[in-house]
């Protein structure tokens, strides 16, 4: 048996303080084992127990996981079906883990889109884990980046023709504070299972200086070895900020 892989002290010591993950490669998992596609997500849930409890292990404050796109609204309606119903039962069946890892849950995106099951199981899940001050869990579900952009804009334009806000105001900061991410701060680690180079719409605005970690491992194998790999990688980079 295999030790428990363990952080570095190096490691430890520059810790991301919000890691985010795109989950990608459960239908190919599935594929590869010529078992059902809702099968890679059924494992994939696993994956997730694994890494959140991990992170609350070594001291990651924040984790956003890509775990429905808007775009994932076009697979088939027996796909989405069965992943809504996998999704509410694991934000009622996990209200035990988490609240014993100290984790609180967020959700971002187009909230409204989900079942109205899901809605719910998502409310009484963030009631029951709204004293913990841990890991702050973040899903991005029904989330799009560049959806988040404009419906900030909109906002944005609806403050400056009623007068609240000057167009030369507009900043940085402004534009933050009207996306679904106001109250977290911005993640220092991407992390993409599967492969795939590249960020598929998430966090557009917000990874615009975190640091990119790709792995081959596809998300159902991906736990926390593979988790402690990539925060090493990631306490081996030196942050420049565009500076030198």
């Amino acid at each position: 048996m295999t030790a428990s892989p363990h952080l570095s002290a190096p490691a430890k010591e520059n810790l991301p303080t919000h890691v985010a993950i795109i989950m990608d490669g459960n239908g190919r998992w599935a594929k590869q084992r010529h078992l059902p596609r809702v099968e890679g997500h059924r494992t994939g849930v696993e994956s997730v127990r694994a890494v959140v409890r991990t992170c609350g292990e070594v001291g990651i404050k924040y984790l956003t996981l890509y775990a429905f796109s808007v775009e994932n609204w076009n697979r088939p309606k027996d796909e989405v079906d069965t992943l809504m119903k996998y999704l509410a039962r694991y934000l009622k069946n996990e209200i035990g883990e988490l609240n014993k890892n100290n984790v609180r849950l967020e959700v971002i995106g187009q909230i409204y889109r989900l079942p109205e099951f899901v809605q719910e199981q998502m409310r009484k899940t963030q009631a029951a884990l709204a004293k913990n001050n841990g890991l702050t869990l973040i899903l991005a579900l029904s989330y799009g980046g560049r959806t988040e952009i404009v419906e900030a804009t909109r906002a944005i334009a609806e403050k400056v023709k009623q007068g609240k806000i000057e167009t030369a105001e507009i900043n940085d900061e402004v534009i933050s504070q009207h996306l679904y991410t106001r109250h977290f701060p911005d993640p220092d680690l991407l992390i993409r299972t599967s492969g795939e180079m590249r960020v598929s719409n998430f966090l557009l605005w917000q990874i615009s200086y975190a640091e990119l970690v790709v792995t081959p491992t596809l998300w159902p194998d991906f736990r926390k070895a593979q988790l402690i790999e990539a925060l090493e990688e990631y306490g081996r980079r030196h942050r420049r900020f565009g500076g030198v």
